[in-house]
C-alpha cells in the first residue's frame, strides 16, 4: 500500500509538472511570422497557405482534379463520437487562384462529420475515414455539393484505438484504395450487416479496398501506429510509423514488427523488421524525445512521426526525388530519408533534416507535393501529442507552403482533357499528374468511356519507351483501364525489366490467377528467375493462391540458397507456405530436406509440432 501510495503522488507530481510546463509555453507564432522562422535547406521557401481561422485541426487534405486542395477539419479528438449522432468536422475545399503561395477562395462541402481522420476524392464522390465507417459520399456532377446522403462501405472499425484508429487513404498504382490501422485498434471490418463469422479481423497494418467491387483485404500486418502512407517510383509501398522504427518497406502479404501484442496468425513465428538502419532520437525510452533537444536533435528529434511523402515533383531539386519525408512530432521538423533497393527491398538512411519549424507549436500531420511541384504541409499547432486526451486546442492550424525558387502558376482541369491526352500525362515529370491522369483513365472505364485506341497508346508506351518507370505507368494505367489480358500478362513475365515482370506478378495474381498456363509459368518462375525482386513478389503472392497450386511456387523458390540472409524472402516464404504444413505434413518434411534456405527448416519443424 505504501509503495501504490508513492506511484500515486510521483504521478500526480508528474502531471502536474507537465501542465505547468504546458501553460509557460506561449502561443504559437503568427502565420505571417512562421514561415520565417523556420529553417530549410538554401534555396527553398515557406509560405503560409492556410491558417487559422480558415482552417483548424487539419488531420488530413488531398488534391482534386483541378489542384484543389480538400482539407478535413477534425474536431472531434480526443473525444470520439460513439454513437450516431452527428459531429463537426468539416470538409473544406482550398484554392490559389492568383498562385501567390496562399490561398484565396475557401468553400464548405461537409459540416457534420464525425471521427474524420482520412481524404481521398475519385470514382465520383469522397471517401472518408470516420471511426467505425469508412464512407462514400457521391458528387458524380462536381458542384462540391453531395448528392445524397453519405454511403457506411464499411464497419466494424474500432474508436478504442483512440489516437490508432483507421486513417491514411491513399490511392495505389493497382486503382485500390489504400489506408492504415493502429495497434490500439481491434477491428472487425465488413460491409455493413456482414455477421461476425464473415466480418475481417485487423489491427495494425495496412488494408485496401476495391473502389469498385467493394472488395476489402488486408495487405500487411504489423507496425505500431502507422500514419503516412505513399509510393515510389516502382509502385513500392512505404508507410511512416511511431515507437519503434519510424519507416516500414511494406510487401504486401508480410507481417513486420509490432510495439506488443501477437500477430494475429499465431505461427507466423517471426516478422520482418524496418528497412530503416536508423531510429529518429537519442535511443532509451522513446518519452525522453519529447521536446526532441539534446541527444535527440542530431538524430532526428523524436520518436513519433505522421504522414509519409516520397517526393516524385518537378519544382524540388532533382537530388531531393524519390527521398521520404515524414514529420516528426516531438522534434516539430521534417525528417528526410534517403531509399536505396537492396536485394528484394530497401534500405532507408538518414539524411539531413529538410525542415525546423522552431516553434513548439508545430505538428506536422502530412505533407504531399500539389501541380506546381510544390509540397504542402498540414500543421495541427498544438502544445500536446497524440497521447494527450485531456487538453487540445481548437483554435489553430495550419497549411504550409514549400516551394524551390518561385514555382510557375500552374491552372489545372484535367477533367476536361480526351483520353489521348490523359495518356501522355503518363510521361510528365510530376507523378501529380500521372496520378490524376489515371484515376480520371479509371472512372472513365466505369463508364465505357476507354476505347482500344487509349489501350493502343498506352501498349506502344509499355512497349517503347526506356524509362522503367514510365513503362510502370503505362502498365497500372492498362490494368485500371481493364487494358491488360492473359496474353499481355504472359510477356509480360518474360520482360527482361524486373520490375515489369514483379509488377505482372501482381497483377496476374489479382485478376486472371486461374487462367490456364499462368499458374505454371508462376511456378517455372519461381524454379529461374534471377530476381530477388521477382522471387519476393512470388512469395507475396502465394497468400493470394488456392493451397494446391502454391506447392509447385515454394518448391521453386525454397531452392535459392542465394535467398538464405536476405532480409525478406525467407519469411515471405513462410507466410505464405504456412497453412500447407498443417495440410500435408509429409510433403512439408520433404522441403524440409530439400530447401537451401535454413530458416525455413525451422519454422517447418516448428509447425509439425505445432
Amino acid at each position: 500500500m505504501r509503495i501504490r501510495g508513492l506511484v500515486a503522488i510521483l504521478f500526480l507530481l508528474m502531471q502536474c509538472s507537465r501542465a505547468a510546463v504546458a501553460d509557460e509555453v506561449p502561443g504559437p507564432l503568427s502565420p505571417a511570422a512562421a514561415p520565417s522562422r523556420m529553417t530549410v535547406p538554401s534555396g527553398f521557401h515557406v509560405t503560409s497557405f492556410a491558417a487559422e481561422p480558415d482552417v483548424v485541426q487539419p488531420i488530413a487534405f488531398t488534391f482534386d482534379h483541378r489542384g484543389r486542395m480538400w482539407v478535413v477539419e477534425c474536431l472531434s479528438y480526443p473525444d470520439w463520437i460513439s454513437d450516431q449522432s452527428s459531429g463537426h468536422d468539416r470538409v473544406i475545399i482550398l484554392e490559389d487562384t492568383d498562385g501567390d503561395g496562399r490561398h484565396d477562395r475557401k468553400s464548405l462541402f461537409l459540416d457534420d462529420g464525425r471521427n474524420l481522420t482520412g481524404i481521398a476524392l475519385g470514382h465520383g464522390g469522397v471517401w472518408l475515414t470516420a471511426t467505425p465507417h469508412l464512407l462514400f459520399i457521391p458528387d458524380r456532377d462536381r458542384d462540391d455539393v453531395p448528392d445524397g446522403a453519405p454511403e457506411v462501405v464499411l464497419d466494424g472499425w474500432d474508436l478504442k484505438g483512440k489516437h490508432n484508429v483507421v486513417n491514411g487513404l491513399t490511392w495505389g498504382p493497382d486503382g485500390w484504395l489504400y489506408g492504415c490501422n493502429g495497434i490500439l485498434s481491434n477491428s472487425q471490418v465488413g460491409p455493413p450487416g456482414t455477421s461476425a463469422e464473415n466480418r475481417v479481423p485487423f489491427n495494425c497494418g495496412v488494408w485496401r479496398l476495391h473502389p469498385r467491387q467493394r472488395t476489402f483485404e488486408p495487405v500487411a500486418w504489423g507496425t505500431t501506429n502507422p500514419w503516412g502512407l505513399d509510393f515510389d517510383d516502382y509502385g513500392q509501398m512505404f508507410i511512416t510509423n511511431c515507437v519503434i522504427k519510424h519507416l516500414f518497406h511494406v510487401i504486401p502479404g508480410g507481417h513486420y514488427r509490432r510495439m506488443f501484442g501477437q500477430d494475429l496468425n499465431p505461427h507466423t513465428y517471426d516478422l520482418l523488421t524496418s528497412c530503416a538502419d536508423h531510429i529518429h532520437w537519442g535511443g532509451g525510452g522513446w518519452q525522453s524525445s519529447r521536446g526532441g533537444q539534446g541527444i535527440h536533435d542530431r538524430p532526428g528529434g523524436g520518436h513519433a512521426h505522421s504522414g509519409a511523402m516520397i517526393y516524385l515533383g518537378d519544382n524540388w531539386p532533382p537530388f531531393m526525388r524519390n527521398r521520404l519525408l515524414t514529420c516528426n512530432l516531438h522534434g516539430n521538423r521534417i525528417n528526410c530519408d534517403t531509399l536505396t533497393p537492396r536485394r528484394s527491398g530497401y534500405t532507408a538512411s538518414h539524411a539531413s533534416d529538410f525542415l525546423i519549424a522552431n516553434d513548439p507549436w508545430f505538428r506536422g500531420l502530412e505533407l504531399k507535393y500539389g501541380p506546381d511541384g510544390a509540397v504542402f504541409v498540414s500543421d495541427w499547432s498544438d502544445t500536446g501529442e497524440c497521447h494527450d486526451y485531456d487538453h487540445c486546442d481548437r483554435k489553430h492550424g495550419r497549411i504550409y507552403k514549400v516551394s524551390y525558387g518561385r514555382p510557375r502558376h500552374v491552372t489545372a482541369d484535367l477533367n476536361s482533357l480526351d483520353n489521348a491526352e490523359l495518356v501522355r500525362l503518363q510521361l510528365h515529370r510530376n507523378e501529380w499528374y500521372v496520378r490524376h491522369a489515371r484515376m480520371i483513365l479509371a472512372e472513365r472505364t466505369a463508364r465505357g468511356a476507354v476505347g482500344r485506341e487509349t489501350h493502343a497508346m498506352l501498349r506502344t508506351m509499355l512497349r517503347e519507351h526506356r524509362e522503367t518507370s514510365r513503362r510502370l505507368r503505362a502498365l497500372w494505367a492498362l490494368s485500371v483501364s481493364a487494358g491488360l489480358d492473359k496474353k499481355h500478362l504472359l510477356q509480360l513475365l518474360d520482360d527482361p525489366d524486373e520490375h515489369l515482370r514483379s509488377w505482372a506478378v501482381r497483377l496476374i495474381c489479382d485478376s486472371a490467377v486461374t487462367a490456364s498456363g499462368l499458374l505454371e509459368r508462376l511456378a517455372e518462375l519461381a524454379r529461374t528467375d534471377t530476381s530477388p525482386l521477382v522471387r519476393v513478389t512470388l512469395a507475396s503472392v502465394l497468400q493470394r493462391l488456392p493451397l494446391n497450386p502454391r506447392w509447385p511456387i515454394v518448391e521453386g523458390l525454397v531452392s535459392h540458397a542465394e535467398d538464405a540472409d536476405d532480409a525478406n524472402i525467407p519469411l515471405m516464404i513462410w507466410y505464405g507456405m504456412e497453412p500447407l504444413v498443417a495440410a500435408d505434413k509429409p510433403r512439408a518434411l520433404m522441403l524440409v530436406v530439400n530447401t537451401k534456405i535454413p530458416l525455413l527448416r525451422r519454422l517447418i519443424a516448428r509447425r509439425v509440432a505445432d
